[in-house]
């Protein structure tokens, strides 16, 4: 998949359509501003933001503390439909997606001006820093609405799945990284090797079904992405805002 549809994102926000929207399995992405016009006299579209602007906004979103109350509100939602369905879920589970749900890698987006790069080595300092080279580098954060929920479901006795489109050769360190920030779990599905999906909804609904064949409830699963959520075997989903990027 071409690293222009990975950035649809940042598309979005220069062209003033970003909507942010966490209540329940909403799109993140609605259009909130008619679309741009083109002046004669200039050729210029008459309000849209420079890239500059659009950066700012993200950054101002995600530093300023309202991202962090989002992913909050949604994650409370969750809690609290855990809390009431495992009093009677037989073998009850929850799945969760790891990036930008259950481990941030804000840090690596932002010193690329919030863009996403795949491939290539991680400069922290100067940038650009590559999102595989990163994620390997074991450092990203807990999201700590996130954490919390997944402790709550092993005091629950629900079974924790992680479900990702990290490749096969990143396990290791993925693993160490979510211990080192205090998840347990119950397993942990990457993307086989090699395997190339048109969307992550080719890959997760298939495992999620895997999960229910073997007796399990899934009674929530929580993403930062539509994909991560869409084609069922959950009985509720839970979208986590993103300001910074779509995958299909």
């Amino acid at each position: 998949m071409s690293q222009q549809k990975y950035n649809l994102a940042a598309i979005a926000v220069a062209f003033g359509v970003l909507a942010f929207d966490t209540a329940g399995t909403t799109s993140s992405f609605s259009r909130a501003t008619p679309a741009p016009v083109i002046t004669q006299a200039t050729g210029v579209a008459a309000g849209v933001p420079n890239l500059y602007e659009a950066q700012r906004l993200v950054d101002e979103y995600i530093r300023g503390g309202r991202y962090e109350e989002d992913v909050a509100k949604v994650v409370a939602e969750a809690r609290a439909w855990l809390e009431e369905r495992t009093k009677t879920a037989v073998k009850p589970a929850i799945v969760l997606d790891i990036d930008e749900t259950s481990l941030s890698n804000w840090p690596a987006y932002r010193i690329n001006g919030w863009a996403r790069i795949v491939n290539g080595p991680c400069d922290l300092q100067q940038g650009p820093c590559g999102l595989r080279a990163w994620q390997a580098l074991a450092e990203s954060k807990a999201i700590a609405p996130t954490l919390a929920l997944a402790r709550r479901a092993r005091e629950l006795g629900v079974a924790v799945f992680f479900v990702t489109g990290r490749p096969a050769d990143l396990r290791e360190a993925t693993e160490r990284n979510l211990k080192a920030q205090g998840y347990e779990w119950t397993g942990v599905i990457l993307q086989p090797e090699g395997a190339r999906f048109a969307s992550a909804v080719d890959f997760k609904a298939p495992e999620r079904r895997k999960l229910t064949e073997q007796g399990y409830t899934i009674v929530l699963s929580l993403g930062d992405q539509q994909s991560d959520l869409l084609g069922g075997y959950a009985e509720r989903t839970f979208k986590l805002p993103n300001p910074v990027y779509y995958l299909p």
